[in-house]
C-alpha cells in the first residue's frame, strides 16, 4: 500500500518539547478543504490508497470529518488520524470520525504517568485525555496504533509505558527516537539521549509487546543497535508515498528519508543490514558522532 502523509494545519493544543514542526504553528495557516481534496486527488492519481491526516494537530481542523469523507469517496482504503489524542477524550467526536470513515487512530502517549507525559507535552491534563481517548477508540472498535517519542526524560519509563499500552489493549505501538528538528533542535542538548543508553530500555519495552502478541516497533534507530529486535525496525514496514507539507509536496517520503533526512557513513557498507537500514537522522551523528554504530557481519539482507 502507498500512503500520503497529509498535513492539514499546524496549530496545536500542546507545546511539546520535541515538536518537529517548531515555528510552523505561527507562520503556516490551516489548509482549506479544497486544497486537502486536491492533494488527495493528486495522490490517488499516483496509485495511493492510504492517507494519514496529521499536522500540527489535525483534530483542531473543523473540516477533518469532511476530509475523511472525501478520502473515502475517492477510494482511500486506509484513513488514519495521527493526533496528540486529546480531543479523542470526547466520545461523540470519536464517533463522528468513525462515521466519517476513519479506519485507524494514531494517538501519542509519551509516559506511563502524567508527570512524564506532561513534562514533554507541556499540557496539564493531557495524559488523562489521551488515555480516555484510547479507551473511547477501543470501545468504538477502531484500530489504535500509538506513537511515543523517545527522549532523555522518558526513555527509562518505556517498559512501564509498554505495560500500560498493553493494558489499554492498543493494536500496535511504536517508539520513535527523537528527531532533532524544530523545537526538538532548540532543546537538543537536554532532550536527546545517546542511543546506546536508550535502546536497552526500548528493547525491554518491545519485549512487553512481543510477549503480549502486540505488534511493536522502534523507529529511527539503525539495525546495528537493534540486535535481536531487527523484526521490530519500523522502517521495514513504513508505507511508501508522498508528503503534503505546509508549502511543498514530496512525491516520495521514503526517498527523502533515505537520501536526505538520514545518514550512513562509508563503514556502513560492510554491514549486513546496509541495504535495509536507513541510518539515524543525520542530526544525531553530527551531535554524538558515529562511535556507537558498528557494522554487523553476515550475509547481506535486502531492503524490503
Amino acid at each position: 500500500m502507498k500512503r500520503i502523509d497529509l498535513k492539514i494545519g499546524f496549530n496545536c493544543n500542546n507545546m511539546c518539547e520535541f515538536c518537529a514542526q517548531g515555528g510552523k504553528r505561527a507562520r503556516a495557516g490551516r489548509k482549506s478543504l479544497a486544497r486537502i481534496k486536491a492533494d488527495l486527488a493528486r495522490a490517488r492519481r499516483a496509485g495511493v490508497t492510504g492517507v494519514v491526516f496529521t499536522g500540527g494537530e489535525p483534530t483542531l481542523h473543523p473540516d477533518l470529518p469532511a476530509a475523511i469523507r472525501a478520502a473515502r469517496s475517492m477510494g482511500y482504503e486506509s484513513v488514519q488520524v495521527q493526533t496528540n489524542g486529546r480531543r479523542l477524550a470526547y466520545y461523540d467526536y470519536c464517533l463522528e470520525l468513525k462515521e466519517a470513515g476513519v479506519t485507524e487512530m494514531g494517538p501519542s502517549l509519551h509516559g506511563s504517568v502524567p508527570e512524564t507525559h506532561e513534562r514533554l507535552t507541556r499540557a496539564e491534563g493531557s495524559f488523562k485525555e489521551v488515555v480516555r481517548g484510547i479507551m473511547n477508540c477501543r470501545k468504538l472498535g477502531l484500530y489504535v496504533l500509538t506513537n511515543s517519542v523517545v527522549t532523555s526524560s522518558n526513555y527509562k519509563d518505556l517498559p512501564d509505558l509498554a505495560r500500560l499500552l498493553v493494558h489499554l489493549k492498543v493494536d500496535q505501538f511504536q517508539f520513535a527516537f527523537v528527531h532533532m528538528v524544530g523545537t526538538a533542535w532548540e532543546n537538543k542538548e537536554w532532550l536527546t539521549p545517546r542511543m546506546s543508553d536508550a535502546v536497552p530500555y526500548m528493547c525491554r519495552a518491545l519485549d512487553v509487546g512481543l510477549k503480549a502478541g502486540v505488534p511493536c516497533f522502534s523507529e529511527a534507530v539503525p539495525f546495528c543497535l537493534m540486535k535481536g529486535y531487527e523484526r521490530c525496525v519500523a522502517e521495514q514496514v513504513i508505507p511508501e508515498g508522498p508528503v503534503s507539507d505546509a508549502d511543498f509536496y514530496i512525491e516520495s517520503y521514503g526517498d527523502y528519508r533515505r537520501n536526505e533526512g538520514k545518514a550512513k557513513r562509508e563503514e556502513c557498507r560492510a554491514c549486513r543490514w546496509f541495504a535495509a537500514c536507513e541510518g539515524p537522522w543525520h542530526e544525531y551523528p553530527e551531535m554524538y558522532g558515529w562511535d556507537e554504530f558498528k557494522p554487523v557481519k553476515g550475509k547481506k539482507a535486502a531492503r524490503r
